[in-house]
């Protein structure tokens, strides 16, 4: 039986910028560009959701999408 796999997913557009989801993110995955949140390091991300939970702006989260 095949589970979903998990992709980290962003709304810039929500993002103002606080840097909290970096700041938490335990694989260093996420930094600021400019005055936005980027995905700097997708490969290292673990899934483990510590950025969704922390963003306030809800402008970061994991979804699931089919296995390949």
């Amino acid at each position: 039986m095949a589970g979903k796999a998990k992709k980290l997913v962003l709304n810039v557009g929500w993002c103002k910028g606080c840097g909290v989801c970096a700041a938490f993110c335990p694989k260093g995955v996420l930094d600021l560009k400019g005055d936005k949140i980027a995905i700097v390091a997708e490969d290292k991300c673990i899934r483990c959701g510590l950025c969704e939970i922390r963003c306030p702006d809800y402008a970061i989260w994991l979804e699931e999408v089919e296995n390949a």
